[in-house]
């Protein structure tokens, strides 16, 4: 998809209100010390929305739409719609098949750059209304909404700012109206709604224009329509981790700066939902350091998804049946995306026939299985355990032999450490055998195997007292 490196400069429009202001929004005052900044930054809390989001771990995408036709990843607009008829398609297949592999919440890209709708849109004619798929009366959006209610797991939408088939595109006003018009539809039609999905695409329409996106009206819309749905990538709940790897950073900061131009507007307008553009590069590689936060004018807890597809591609193209990830390959992905304190959004496209392929299928439910047997028992139940501000010690009744270590912070809380290193008594010194900065939500670092009575868990660096809600131990399956 390649979806942010379209634009040389990311936008990110935070819409505050009264509540987020006092918790996961801080201003920095001039006169603010460095301890005082370091200790916003430590109070700063995520969102009841965050919060839910974060606790989700794994969310996966549902990449579907006339490019699943044409073979083609992005389509121009100018596709043969005719051609849409996944005679075989079985939402219910799709969702059944990601909640038996763990996940909690699908996002379906209801139009995709090419500007083509699966749901039956009153204000274009570009949309599935105008394809033989039943008849003129489908609508793949609803159809993925119904399965979501019957497995019981989340909703969310994908819908492309940039439009290369829509006439208006190009003309700031007339397109923002579409725009609205098209995300109140999906809003208002489809029951609850869990995430929005923007990317930052803006290329040229059929006129050769680009419009100005009004973010800030997109969010007010969303915000009132479904007011617990995350707003994801361009939106002020959740970014970009900023690669399509799977691979999130090794030092991940959920409290970062968003500086804005007129802070003094902001703490005017604090009474009301408000929308201001921050300056500064979310896919840095260093975004929450204290060498960054010190310089800030605003911090925000403002969290990171990891999105990857589970083939090449991000569309389902025939040619990519045998190089679907294997299972070693998620797991992989798994432990440098949910373990380096971000969210998964994994891609899994359906085929032209409207199923998910077998082979995506098989690898998932593989990976699945390794996941449930090396998570299944915490080594470290039962252990003796000795608290300290700044360090843990557990002694086990006997020894375990141990490849992967789990910590987590109660992230409610706040997101504090800095610096960590876990160690092994080996009966006359400990020795190291994990180390690392960050935790957040998850920390998951695995290394070889050690078989040990007793084991300490030391933080070396704070921000304020860190709340660990979890350290386990386990052994890698297989």
């Amino acid at each position: 998809m390649k979806l942010l490196k379209i634009l040389s400069f990311p936008l990110f429009c935070a819409v505050l209100s009264a509540q987020a202001q006092s918790s996961n929004v801080v201003h920095i005052s001039s006169k603010d010390t460095e301890k005082d900044i370091l200790t916003k930054a430590a109070s700063l809390r995520p969102s009841a929305r965050q919060l839910r989001w974060q606790n989700l771990e794994l969310t996966a995408f549902f990449h579907f739409g006339i490019n699943t036709m044409t073979n083609k990843e992005w389509g121009d607009g100018k596709e043969d719609i005719s051609t849409f008829n996944p005679e075989g398609l079985d939402a219910k297949q799709w969702v059944r098949t990601v909640k038996e592999a763990g996940f909690k919440q699908v996002i379906i890209t209801a139009k995709h750059h090419d500007g083509f709708c699966l749901w039956p849109s009153k204000y274009t004619e570009h949309s599935i209304k105008n394809t033989p798929y039943k008849n003129g009366k489908g609508d793949v959006v609803q159809e993925v909404a119904q399965a979501c209610k019957m497995y019981g797991i989340g909703f969310g939408v994908y819908l492309s700012p940039w439009d290369r088939n829509h006439p208006d595109y190009g003309d700031t006003e007339k397109y923002n109206a579409y725009f609205l018009n098209q995300l109140t539809e999906l809003l208002s039609n489809y029951g609850q709604v869990d995430e929005v999905w923007f990317d930052g695409a803006n290329g040229e329409g059929p006129n050769g224009k680009k419009p100005v996106y009004h973010f800030e009206d997109w969010y007010r819309l969303i915000r009132k329509l479904q007011p617990n749905a995350i707003i994801a990538i361009t939106g002020p709940d959740v970014r970009w981790v900023g690669t399509e790897s799977g691979k999130g950073r090794t030092t991940e900061w959920s409290v970062v700066p968003v500086d804005q131009q007129e802070n003094a507007h902001t703490a005017k307008d604090s009474q009301k939902d408000i929308a201001f553009p921050p300056q500064g590069d979310m896919t840095d590689s260093d975004l929450g350091s204290r060498e960054k936060i010190v310089k800030a004018k605003t911090l925000a807890w403002y969290p990171a998804e990891t999105d990857v597809s589970i083939r090449p591609g991000w569309f389902y193209h025939p040619a990519e049946d045998d190089k679907v990830k294997t299972p070693e390959q998620l797991m992989n992905i798994y432990f440098t995306s949910v373990g380096r304190n971000s969210v998964l959004l994994l891609n899994i496209p359906p085929n032209k026939q409207g199923l998910i392929s077998a082979s995506d299928q098989k690898s998932l439910k593989a990976w699945k299985d390794q996941m449930d047997a090396t998570f299944k028992h915490n080594l470290l139940k039962g252990a003796a355990v000795k608290k300290m501000p700044m360090e843990f010690q557990y002694e086990l009744k006997q020894a375990k032999t141990f490849d992967v270590l789990s910590l987590q912070e109660d992230i409610a809380k706040g997101q504090r450490v800095e610096k960590f290193r876990a160690e092994y008594w080996n009966g006359t010194k400990w020795v190291l055998f994990a180390e690392g900065t960050t935790i957040g939500y998850k920390r998951l670092i695995r290394f070889d195997p050690v078989r040990a009575t007793k084991i300490r868990l030391k933080i070396e660096s704070s921000r304020l007292r860190p709340f660990l809600s979890l350290v386990g131990l386990y052994k890698m399956a297989g």
